[in-house]
């Protein structure tokens, strides 16, 4: 047990004085506007070179430092999470090489890179999610695995039509090439790539399943690395989305994602899906507003809902530990009088989600609204953006009522507690960034205010939809009875609304049944069958009988010399007299 604990400890140390040195080293790139191109001769054979190539800037360090920093408290809190699990050694291993993907991710300005980090993301994230060896964490793996090898392919043929340009490097041909028609096949790869990674419709059912995953991972992946990889990805290569056919595609498709999602989490009970929903909800803001033009307000979003959303799932896990690995609202409630420490850091992430004033990510969402309500936007996509918000704070309050209001609806005989200080001084350390992360990020990425003009009603708009949205929650949970039978007289509606539009049954039966039982067929007939008949078997059984007649030529047969002799003396006469 020792040397588990000194792994964590260990881990936790080097990973947040690395996250230190990253941030602080990204505030003075920022403010003295610093770029450096590192490039290392890996292996050079005549006149050819095999160069790695690395990409630090602002955005990249301050990038960094976030996931370290989460991750050194993910590792820290994983320390009594994990307590229990023999191989903790392995978990810690995994989690230290899904972080290393991920700075090979970000710090790459090649693509060939980019894809060594991409996949090593994909691959780990897999391990990961099938950590609890079961049939649902199987399943879950596989449509992870499955979703994101489509982006792979994407991005494989982005490196593909790289090579018109003789370089993999992106960063040099993205501006003066964007008018180019092999640019624009990159960056509609690229798009499909990220729509993918970041779980946008029409790959958004892997994202909930993910949550197989022990909640340690899932604090990781939903805050700062897996599913922000795509968001990180399109940020780099805006130029290419901004003001073309790309980018309306993304922001209708991202818009419906945020709406979808928060729908979604209205009618959920599993407090891990909740949340992983709300992430989902999260992703489509930052790739509409991405897609409108606006990356430094996309990567400021990131980074202030890595900060919160983290936090919210180490609390989330804190109670599911303490629940006896029970996820279900329903057997919550009164959690604030049992754990009143927990309660307050849950409470003060979800404020954070909605947008709080002051909070982390009043700071973004804020600023996001008010940018959408004095952009060219149509009139679609600002409902969408409004609503969204609104269904925010209704999801959150829902959530907040069921497990923190009144009687435990579980066993009179609780464990629950405040007493896990592991765990607990993991989430207090977030909790402070999650207050004071999003004013400190908008000095340093926003030096100058943004002098933002707009009538009472739509500068109040935000506040009156996040007001309407919580009351509506609020409704809605406190009439729990009243709203189960609403539901049954609604069946098929609130199926539909609450299965994510049916996305995680079109992702698995609807793979199988089509795409995946056609390949089979066209398998059997084709590979199995005419190019085997035509192909190899047909040339064995050829060459099996010509080798046959040649090896009975060879026998020294009198009879078959003299068969032959005399067919050539008839061939030889019938073409002399012709």
């Amino acid at each position: 047990m020792l040397k588990s604990l000194s792994i964590c400890l260990v881990s936790f140390i080097v990973l947040m004085i690395f996250a230190l040195l990253s941030v602080m080293l990204g505030f003075y790139f920022i403010s003295c506007d610093l770029v450096y191109f590192i490039e290392w001769e890996v292996l050079a054979l005549n006149s050819g070179a095999v160069v790695m190539t690395f990409l630090f800037d602002w955005m990249s360090l301050i990038f960094m430092g976030f996931v370290l920093f989460i991750s050194s408290l993910v590792i820290f809190y994983s320390e009594e999470y994990m307590g229990g699990d023999m191989n903790i050694n392995r978990f810690i291993s995994l989690v230290l090489m899904f972080v290393l993907s991920m700075m090979f991710l970000i710090i790459s300005p090649n693509l060939i890179s980019i894809l060594l980090g991409w996949d090593g993301l994909g691959l780990v994230s897999y391990l990961l999610v099938i950590y609890y060896q079961n049939v649902k964490s199987y399943n879950a793996g596989m449509l992870t695995a499955l979703s994101n090898r489509i982006g792979d392919v994407a991005l494989l043929l982005a490196i593909a039509w790289m090579l018109n340009f003789g370089s993999w490097n992106y960063v040099y041909y993205l501006e003066s090439m964007s008018e180019s028609l092999p640019m624009s096949i990159i960056g509609a790869m690229v798009v499909l790539a990220a729509m993918t990674k970041s779980a946008q419709i029409p790959f958004s059912s892997w994202l909930p399943a993910a949550m197989a995953a022990p909640t340690p991972v899932s604090a990781l992946v939903h805050s700062s690395t897996l599913v922000t990889a795509g968001v990180y990805l399109l940020i780099r290569f805006n130029v290419l989305i901004s003001g073309n056919w790309l980018g309306s595609f993304l922001l209708l498709f991202a818009g419906l994602t945020m709406f979808m999602a928060g729908l979604g989490a209205n009618f959920e009970f599993d407090l891990k899906k909740i949340i992983a929903l709300s992430t989902l909800s999260q992703l489509g803001l930052m790739m509409s507003i991405l897609a409108m033009g606006f990356p430094s307000l996309a990567f400021f979003h990131l980074l202030t809902h890595a900060l919160f959303k983290a936090l919210l799932f180490m609390c989330a896990g804190a109670i599911i530990h303490n629940m006896k690995d029970s996820q279900d609202l329903r057997f919550m409630g009164g959690l604030v009088v049992q754990m009143p420490l927990t309660s307050a850091c849950l409470n003060l992430s979800n404020l954070a989600l909605c947008g709080m004033p002051f909070l982390a990510g009043f700071y973004s969402k804020d600023l996001i609204l008010e940018i959408v309500s004095l952009s060219y936007l149509n009139w679609f996509s600002f409902v969408l953006y409004f609503l969204s918000t609104g269904l925010t704070v209704c999801y959150s309050l829902r959530l907040v009522y069921y497990s923190m209001s009144g009687d435990l609806n579980s066993s009179a005989l609780h464990p629950l507690n405040d007493e896990g200080w592991v765990m607990l001084r993991g989430m207090l350390g977030l909790s402070v960034m999650a207050v004071l992360g999003g004013s400190l990020m908008s000095w340093v990425l926003f030096p100058s205010p943004s002098m933002i003009c707009l009538p009472l009603y739509l500068k109040t708009l935000a506040v009156s939809v996040s007001v309407i949205g919580g009351w509506v929650g609020y409704e809605l949970a406190q009439f729990a009875l009243n709203y189960e039978l609403w539901a049954l007289h609604f069946h098929k509606t609130v199926s539909y609304a609450g299965s994510m539009w049916f996305l995680p049954f079109i992702s698995t039966y609807g793979a199988v049944s089509v795409p995946l039982k056609t390949g089979q067929s066209v398998f059997k007939s084709m590979d199995q069958g005419w190019s085997e008949f035509w192909g190899a078997q047909g040339l064995y059984a050829e060459f099996s009988f010509w080798s046959k007649v040649n090896q009975g030529w060879q026998n020294n047969d009198l009879k078959t010399y003299l068969i032959g002799f005399f067919l050539w003396v008839v061939i030889l006469m019938v073409l002399a007299f012709l």
